[in-house]
């Protein structure tokens, strides 16, 4: 028997997309601090330590849990969304960036998937949100996405966001495949997550991609973004902080000009 809530849903939008959850009666739906987009009547909030989940039963797991999530780099805190009404109400969460929302059946993936550390968005009630250490020194050490991921536990629903677009690849036994580090969003825990040094002089000072690849071996599935958030603020603040009038060409300066810039 499933032990977490069993949610309906729909997902809306393309680019800047938002699920909408279908909580029948006393359901329970989880969500990260400041998701929630709107909700009808009769749901009521309620802000939790940890995940609420059954492994993170009583006052020590409850901290236990609440701790977890703060080395992830996530709130000490999330939110429950219970239905206590007689009919179905709905609850509708946001991305907090351009991109798709993934939904994972955790039943159908063997219990648990391991993702980075801030794309968990939702979930049913019951899922667990904790952390994987990666084993290996050099993963953690130059993995992109640190020594400390999030681990998704359960078998229900749950809800990862990510920036761009989304590909999911199926790797066979001993198929190996090398990614940006930044561009991993999620993997099954069978498959083998390690770094690979890009080598050659050339290519680590003027390559443009990193020092290191990230390599993911299988089996097992795993989901890829196509612009990683920290790509994609790192041009937003390079185009905030250049004056365009240095970049030493008359196209910049007539930008400028119809900027309304002619300091």
């Amino acid at each position: 028997m499933p032990k977490n809530h069993e949610i309906d849903y729909r997902i809306l939008g393309d680019e800047m997309q938002c699920v909408e959850i279908e909580l029948d009666p006393t359901e329970t739906t989880v969500a990260e601090a400041g998701a929630m987009m709107m909700m009808e009547e009769d749901i009521r909030m309620e802000t939790i330590f940890g995940d609420g989940s059954q492994q993170q039963s009583g006052l020590l797991g409850k901290f236990l849990s609440a701790g977890k999530r703060l080395i992830t780099g996530e709130s000490l805190f999330m939110t429950a969304y219970t239905n206590y009404g007689t009919m179905k109400r709905r609850v509708t969460f946001a991305a907090p960036y351009p991109g798709k929302i993934i939904p994972i059946n955790l039943e159908q993936h063997g219990g648990k998937i391991i993702c980075q550390k801030d794309s968990f968005l939702c979930a049913a009630k019951g899922v667990a949100i904790g952390i994987e250490f990666q084993r290996k020194l050099g993963t953690g050490l130059f993995g992109g996405e640190g020594f400390i991921m999030q681990k998704l536990e359960g078998d229900g629903l749950s809800f990862v966001h990510a920036c761009g677009y989304i590909m999911e690849k199926t790797l066979i036994p001993g198929e190996t495949l090398r990614i940006d580090t930044g561009c991993i969003v999620a993997f099954q825990q069978t498959v083998q997550y390690d770094i690979e040094f890009v080598g050659g002089i050339k290519n680590t000072i003027f390559g443009g991609e990193g020092i290191f690849f990230a390599t993911l071996s299988g089996p097992g599935k795993v989901w890829i973004q196509s612009l990683p958030i920290s790509r994609l603020a790192e041009r937003i603040l390079r185009f905030a902080t250049t004056n365009r009038r240095e970049e030493g060409s008359l196209l910049g300066g007539i930008g400028n000009l119809l900027d309304g810039d002619n300091r």
